[in-house]
């Protein structure tokens, strides 16, 4: 009987504990796949918000920007178009910088609040602190509103960075902002940037 007693026992503490490990198999179970199903939702997001690419037809991507687009040239503004931003997307900002100049980086485009519509821009964008098509400019380091383009000293080729921002919010900015004071204020509204780098020397 004692042997029989135990038997009984041990089947059923037995159930209780069985039970409890299958529930807790099946939550881990839906738990993980859950956060799989998160997990490549963002990858996916992710995705889509590093595919917008920017590009010219007057230079490749690491490629001599030409004489017309530089100051030893007409000092105009090459044509940009780029891909389509991120859903949310409210404005575009774009910046042109120069990090090999002897005294730092120097910046020679500043342009904000481009309509989220907008695809390109086209070659010779007016040097005008509000632009028809929508967009306003802020000042380069030659101390001008607009675009300053490429006039470094004598020696190596220097890098010229062409920087497309997507933004989920337009900019409270006036026209003539400097780049640090764009910089600030896209701070936690970049859903995704992307940028185009161009090579002049003298």
């Amino acid at each position: 009987m004692r042997v029989k007693d135990r038997t009984l026992q041990s089947r059923t503490q037995a159930g209780p504990i069985f039970l409890v490990i299958c529930v807790l198999v099946v939550e881990a179970l839906a738990s993980s796949g859950y956060r799989s199903e998160e997990a490549k939702g963002m990858a996916e997001k992710q995705k889509g918000a590093n595919s917008m690419e920017l590009k010219s037809t007057a230079f490749t991507q690491g490629g001599d920007i030409p004489k017309k687009y530089t100051c030893d040239g007409a000092d105009v503004s090459p044509p940009l178009n780029w891909t389509d931003p991120p859903p949310g997307t409210q404005s575009l900002a774009l910046l042109c910088e120069d990090p090999d100049a002897p005294r730092g980086t120097w910046v020679h485009w500043v342009l904000f609040n481009l309509p989220a519509s907008a695809r390109e821009l086209p070659e010779g964008v007016p040097t005008k602190e509000t632009l028809s098509g929508g967009g306003r400019q802020g000042k380069n380091d030659f101390g001008k509103i607009g675009y300053g383009g490429p006039c470094p000293p004598k020696g190596p080729a220097h890098r010229y960075f062409f920087k497309l921002y997507a933004l989920d919010t337009p900019l409270d900015l006036k026209p003539g902002v400097t780049r640090q004071e764009l910089l600030k204020a896209t701070g936690g509204h970049i859903l995704a940037e992307t940028e185009l780098m161009g090579r002049y020397s003298r």
